[in-house]
């Protein structure tokens, strides 16, 4: 059997169920396009408005300053983006990108509506085969988006090419609840009442399955930071916030 017929055969991981590998991009798409129009507000409604304190907890800790040079991966709507374009100035420069256009489009209407114009550029990219040079970013976030990637070994290690020497990664994704009871109601919120929010608020129950079942097969703390220090980092670490709903990796490249 040849390499390329061994690798149309594998699957991969769609939430709890398995796809051929070149299927999930497009999946992942679909349900991204559903979503885009009401994404704020379920992010709201899904985490009781405590997302805005990750993000924020996360940003406080970029170190980001004026001049950087910003990639927002997987950038949505644009909350990161928003942040970081005030914090680099008119010196720097912040780029959303997001493999979705419908994401994209969403992020760039609303940040334009909001006055964010000068050091902001958008684009479509994925993020396992980033279009800019070596060492271009002081900084690259992934925001709730790294559980989505088909092939997320091949994503870090670009994204570490693309860093500086002295650049910071920063995941912010949700993880493995440390506490046992949390995860319990946990788990039932998020197969039992998150799927119907979806339905009740953005009329799709079966993309808000879909988000619920792909945190739980992203990789757990220990993992991801193990990940990212196999791709070439030179240092990881990860904390928890609420308990390990969602953690915050962080990788430098020295």
């Amino acid at each position: 059997m040849t390499t390329e017929q061994t690798q149309s055969k594998k699957t991969i991981d769609f939430g709890f169920s398995e796809v051929p590998l070149e299927e999930k991009v497009k999946k992942v798409k679909g349900v991204f396009d559903s979503v885009a129009g009401n994404y704020d507000i379920m992010n709201d409604v899904m985490s009781f408005g405590i997302h805005r304190l990750w993000k924020r907890h996360a940003i406080e800790l970029s170190g980001i300053r004026p001049g950087n040079v910003v990639l927002d991966l997987a950038g949505g709507t644009g909350d990161l983006t928003k942040a970081f374009a005030k914090r680099v100035g008119k010196t720097g420069r912040v780029v959303l990108a997001d493999i979705n256009e419908s994401m994209v489009r969403v992020g760039r209407d609303r940040l334009t509506n909001e006055g964010i114009i000068g050091n902001v550029n958008y684009t479509i990219t994925n993020a396992e085969a980033l279009t800019y040079p070596d060492n271009t970013f002081d900084l690259v976030t992934i925001s709730f988006g790294l559980r989505n990637v088909t092939n997320k070994d091949k994503a870090l290690a670009e994204i570490y090419r693309v860093l500086k020497p002295g650049g910071q990664l920063m995941v912010l994704e949700f993880s493995k609840v440390t506490q046992p009871l949390l995860a319990k109601a946990y788990d039932f919120y998020s197969f039992n009442i998150l799927p119907k929010m979806g339905k009740l608020i953005a009329d799709d129950e079966d993309s808000y399955q879909y988000l619920a079942e792909s945190i739980r097969m992203h990789p757990d703390q220990e993992t991801l930071k193990q990940m990212m220090l196999e791709a070439g980092f030179d240092k990881a670490e990860y904390l928890n916030m609420s308990e390990g709903i969602v953690a915050l990796h962080r990788g430098w490249k020295y």
